[in-house]
C-alpha cells in the first residue's frame, strides 16, 4: 500500500494506532440520486483506521494491528456489500452502501470490539477511498466522559 498521510482527529489520548488496509468490494446504490451508481460497481477500498487510548493491554498493544484488519477484511472482501444485511440493506437510505454509510460502519464494527477489550481504546478515525479521487472519513462524535480536543 502506498505511504500517505492522512488527516489528522485531535484528541489528547497518550497513544494513537493507525492502521492501513484495503479490500475490494461490489456495491449499489438504490436510489435514484445515485445515477450511474445505481448499477452494480466494485472498488478497491483503501481504508485508515485510527484508534487512541491512554492504556496499553497486557501485551503492550493499544490494540493489534492484525485484529483491526481482520475485522474489516475478512468481512468486506470480495463480497457484494449489499448482501451484508447486518450493516446495510436497501430500504432506508441511511443504510445504502455508500462510501460515508461504509466508513461509519467500519468505525462501528472495531469499536464494538474495543468496546470488549480491558483497555478501552476508541476509534477515533475512519479514513475510506473509494477511488483515487474520491474519499471520507467519518469521525464519530464524543460520548459524556471521554477525552477532549486540544
Amino acid at each position: 500500500m502506498l505511504q500517505q498521510i492522512y488527516p489528522a482527529v485531535l484528541h489528547d489520548y497518550c497513544y494513537e494506532l493507525n492502521k492501513d488496509f484495503h479490500f475490494a468490494a461490489a456495491h449499489y446504490v438504490p436510489a435514484k440520486e445515485a445515477g450511474k451508481c445505481q448499477q452494480l460497481h466494485g472498488h478497491t477500498y483503501y481504508a485508515n483506521v485510527t484508534v487512541a487510548g491512554d492504556e496499553l493491554n497486557s501485551t503492550g498493544f493499544l490494540v493489534n494491528f492484525a485484529v483491526i484488519k481482520k475485522l474489516i477484511h475478512d468481512r468486506f472482501d470480495h463480497t457484494l456489500l449489499n448482501d451484508d444485511k447486518e450493516s446495510f440493506n436497501d430500504t432506508a437510505a441511511d443504510f445504502f452502501p455508500t462510501t460515508e454509510v461504509v466508513a461509519r460502519t467500519i468505525q462501528e464494527l472495531v469499536q464494538q470490539h474495543l468496546d470488549g477489550t480491558a483497555n478501552k481504546p476508541q476509534c477515533v478515525q475512519v479514513y475510506l477511498r473509494e477511488t483515487p479521487t474520491s474519499y471520507c472519513i467519518y469521525r464519530p462524535k464524543r460520548k459524556a466522559g471521554q477525552h477532549a480536543e486540544r
